[in-house]
């Protein structure tokens, strides 16, 4: 037997081992793949962490929440392989629990009104709770509002939001962070003093805050920092989405990493793992992962209300 045929029985018997303990993503379609079975076992669990939290004085006034999601399903990988993703559903939903509580109407935007993406393997299926509020949603999932419409006609004389809302999913990543009405629209909110949430791979649609407006010049844009130079937040880390190929969570190597980009603009990332960690500086709140989502919402939550409560 010659070194490529021990190489090739080498790798038959990694990946029968790998199959056999549940390691290799799970392929629906042709090149398309969701997470392992063993993998979905320990990253999504059937039953959040949502703490039915009661708000004393919840809300009474007329501004809402403007929650940004991704209209795009598929990452590709290094490989060509494609990742089924989109919006995580726990990062999506124990938030939105919590602002009903606290008395805050949320209204879904998407870049062009197509519908929301949700990563359905995700779903927790045995916490009523949460299946509960997707039922309530559904409808704005899948009529959500446009961004670049908002932008156009609506944004400049608007008083209606007290936040953007941006949950995570690996979907976070697609089409939010180049979208430059997005961009403009995070500026806005920060100029206008509304709250930034973010949560797992959500902050990484933030980066469009560096893209030109689509109503601007090269020139206007350059003259101004990134808004969240200085800041520190957290997110899901990059070391541990280079380890998810690993375990079979993605289906090859990511094509890049939201963590870097916004290093690289002044924001200090302030976790080394996704353990349930959230973070607010000045208006900026974050979480690191689906683990995060309760305290997330009700950190969200209780700063909305006293600003406006």
């Amino acid at each position: 037997m010659n070194m490529q045929d021990l190489l090739d029985k080498a790798k038959d018997t990694l990946d029968n081992a790998k199959n056999t303990l549940g390691l290799e993503p799970q392929e629906t379609e042709a090149g398309i793949y969701i997470p392992s079975t063993s993998s979905l076992k320990i990253a999504a669990p059937n039953k959040t962490n949502y703490d039915h939290t009661n708000y004393d004085n919840p809300y009474k006034g007329d501004k809402k929440i403007m929650m940004v999601c991704t209209e795009e399903q598929y990452m590709t990988m290094e490989n060509g392989n494609k990742f089924d993703t989109g919006n995580h559903p726990v990062e999506m939903m124990v938030p939105l629990l919590h602002f009903k509580k606290a008395g805050f109407d949320v209204d879904v935007f998407t870049p062009t009104g197509e519908a929301v993406k949700v990563e359905q393997w995700a779903m927790p299926e045995d916490d009523d709770d949460v299946k509960q509020i997707y039922s309530e949603y559904e409808s704005k999932f899948n009529n959500p509002n446009s961004i670049a419409d908002f932008v156009k006609n609506d944004m400049a004389n608007s008083d209606d939001y007290a936040a953007i809302f941006i949950p995570g999913g690996h979907g976070a990543m697609l089409g939010l962070p180049e979208d430059k009405n997005l961009g403009a629209l995070l500026r806005w909110g920060h100029d206008n003093d509304l709250f930034t949430l973010a949560i797992c791979h959500g902050p990484a649609a933030l980066l469009a805050a560096d893209l030109n407006s689509p109503d601007s010049s090269d020139e206007d844009n350059s003259k101004r920092d990134f808004i969240f130079k200085g800041y520190k937040m957290v997110a899901f880390p990059t070391v541990m989405d280079k380890q998810m190929p690993k375990i079979g969570y993605l289906p090859g190597t990511m094509p890049w990493y939201f963590g870097d980009k916004l290093e690289d603009l002044g924001v200090t990332i302030d976790n080394k793992l996704a353990s349930g960690q959230t973070h607010q500086d000045r208006k900026l709140i974050s979480g690191d992962g689906p683990l995060a989502a309760n305290d997330f919402g009700k950190m969200s939550a209780k700063a909305l209300l006293k600003e406006f409560g």
